[in-house]
């Protein structure tokens, strides 16, 4: 080495890092041509850790204190050197801090409905959302697994994979901790524990801590709970299907009335609530039979006791009656009662 590049080189004596700004997991001090003088001061703050790589091998792993860089504190760099115990020149070395500190508010959910099995409704597609919370805790395996040989590493650019991480294991949350969806929403803070239980691995294989999970808010698809409302509905009424289903065609008649008297399609309002009828009863009776526990036995199914063409004909005579002044307004209600009674 010519005289010129030895006092272009410069001898390092203090190492350390002031972190600027948040999210940087990973940063390289910037040696360049530089070497560390025998005898060097490392700062290694709270919340840091420092690693000390040599052509590409992890040596030495240090704390946050204050270290005098010898080779008695550097005995993996020392033998990979092969230095003397008594090696007292400059070397070269390739340093990494990395930020130990807890990154919080790490936001997580579902972009498409993620499908699990339920007690209650067999499977079911939900949609969940949440935050977490992790820290570098083996620096060495996240230089080998993560970071490689970045400068700088954030946390930015690992969210995908640890968002993938949380989303991939909710449905085996869901099955081990045995909690049917209806509960889900009073019991957020124990499957957050079973969520972060099946993920905590994960993180851990790339020498990352998983310190918290939180279960913000759990629902379902807007066409699935329409359905859980219509559930809701009928146990309001004890989830008796023939009273559900003769509530139902109770508010529709007096709309063929109406409409019978303005020259509209009664016909076809008619052959709807026919339609209707038998369709309503049959989604009755296999919804009611679904939701029944195993043990309990299934109600049977109500009696039509008219067909649906009978029903339109009926109907229309009567409206046309009503129409005519033929039947009063008690005498169509009372018509109107009579089929339904029939119709249960």
């Amino acid at each position: 080495m010519g005289l010129f590049d030895f006092i272009k080189k410069q001898f390092i004596d203090v190492l350390e890092w002031s972190e600027s700004g948040d999210g940087v997991l990973a940063w390289r001090y910037p040696m360049a041509d530089n070497e560390i003088q025998n005898g060097a001061v490392l700062t290694v703050r709270e919340s840091q850790m420092a690693v000390f790589v040599n052509e590409g091998q992890v040596a030495d792993v240090f704390g946050p204190g204050r270290h005098t860089l010898t080779t008695q504190t550097l005995p993996l760099l020392t033998n990979l050197k092969h230095w003397d115990k008594l090696f007292a020149s400059p070397f070269k070395s390739d340093v990494w801090f990395f930020s130990t500190r807890l990154q919080t508010d790490q936001r997580w959910g579902t972009q498409q409905p993620v499908t699990i099995r339920d007690k209650d409704f067999g499977m079911v597609r939900l949609r969940a959302f949440g935050n977490s919370a992790y820290r570098v805790a083996d620096p060495r395996l996240f230089l080998k697994e993560i970071s490689g040989t970045r400068e700088v590493y954030t946390a930015a650019e690992l969210d995908g994979q640890l968002r993938g991480f949380l989303l991939q294991h909710i449905s085996d949350a869901v099955a081990q901790s045995g909690i049917p969806f209806l509960d889900l929403a009073a019991n957020q803070t124990e499957f957050a524990a079973q969520l972060k239980a099946a993920v905590a691995p994960e993180f851990t294989r790339i020498g990352l801590s998983l310190e918290t999970v939180t279960l913000q808010n759990v629902s379902l698809p807007e066409e699935l709970q329409k359905i859980l409302d219509q559930k809701i509905g009928m146990g309001m009424i004890g989830q008796n299907m023939g009273q559900f289903m003769q509530y139902q065609t109770g508010q529709a008649i007096p709309k063929f009335a109406e409409n019978a008297g303005q020259g509209g399609g009664l016909a076809g309002d008619a052959m709807g609530l026919g339609a209707g009828m038998v369709m309503g009863q049959t989604m009755a009776q296999a919804m009611q039979q679904g939701l029944q526990p195993p043990a309990a036995a299934a109600a049977p199914a109500p009696v039509v006791a008219m067909k649906p063409d009978e029903v339109m004909a009926t109907l229309e005579k009567l409206a046309d009656l009503k129409a005519k002044g033929i039947l009063t307004e008690d005498e169509f209600s009372a018509k109107k009662t009579e089929l339904l009674k029939k119709l249960v």
